[in-house]
């Protein structure tokens, strides 16, 4: 099997041949047998087939047996065998977002790619749930955990994105640089999406920000403009070129000079 890549039809014939052999080992209560064999094909280095093991243990008859070797598989020391696991618990609570969010509050920090994964499915099933718990996170001691709370939120850009920039709000200040990476991110997915919604916040946060603030906000900026003078049209909406273009002309006459200042530095991206 490929260690990198999506799965062909040769390596899920040869997973589901190791999985037949697992729900043997199951079916004859050998559970040390289907554990140790398991974790063996979970040393993996690609998430396709971490993700396709985890997904497919959830097919056994016997839910129990299964939990049996795979909760402990979820703290074990190979990044692989946790990502497995996770995913085990995530397709056979997929219909519960309570039990789902749970599970991330607990593996947040040892499979955080699958983590990433899971949150993205959850903004796209329960967005109204994420809105109300992942507002949580924003507030933890813990960076990864911040950083985490933005992932996916692209989601509901187009739907809710006064909600999306309000959460900004509360850390667009954060001086921790993977959670400034992800506010630069999720600012550039929303305003290409809602420009009329986002850019009364940026100027607001522009007209008194620290230079770290300003620093963030012009990665995002840039971005922007930089999409504008594309040639190419793709995922480029005439409101959202119209609706730059006119901001950054606008704030090159701002009355406050770190708006003015970034109009200006932006004007020129789109004069060149």
């Amino acid at each position: 099997m490929n260690e990198i890549g999506r799965l062909d039809g040769d390596d899920r014939k040869e997973l589901n041949e190791i999985l037949d052999k697992i729900f043997t080992y199951l079916d004859k209560d050998n559970l040390e047998k289907a554990e140790k064999l398991l974790i063996k094909v979970s040393m993996t280095p690609n998430y396709f087939t971490r993700e396709y093991l985890g997904k497919s243990l959830t097919d056994y008859k016997n839910k129990t047996k299964v939990k049996k070797i795979i909760k402990p598989m979820i703290n074990h020391r190979i990044y692989g065998v946790r990502a497995t696991a996770l995913f085990f618990f995530y397709d056979l609570d997929k219909n519960n977002p309570e039990k789902l969010f749970k599970l991330l509050e607990k593996t947040f920090d040892s499979v955080p790619w699958e983590v990433e994964s899971v949150i993205n499915d959850m903004w796209r099933m329960y967005p109204d749930f994420m809105k109300e718990n992942i507002i949580k996170w924003i507030d933890s001691s813990n960076p990864q955990k911040r950083s985490l709370s933005f992932h996916g939120m692209e989601n509901i850009a187009k739907s809710d994105p006064g909600f999306i920039m309000e959460f900004i709000n509360k850390a667009i200040d954060d001086d921790k640089i993977e959670v400034q990476k992800k506010i630069t991110h999720i600012l550039t997915q929303v305003a290409r999406a809602n420009p009329i919604v986002v850019f009364p916040y940026i100027r607001e946060w522009l007209s008194g920000g620290s230079e770290k603030r300003i620093k963030t906000i012009w990665v995002s900026m840039k971005k922007l403009a930089n999409i504008v003078v594309q040639r190419s049209r793709r995922d480029k909406s005439e409101e959202f070129v119209l609706l730059t273009q006119q901001t950054i002309k606008d704030w090159t006459n701002d009355e406050n000079e770190n708006v003015s200042n970034m109009g200006e530095r932006l004007l020129y991206i789109l004069s060149r």
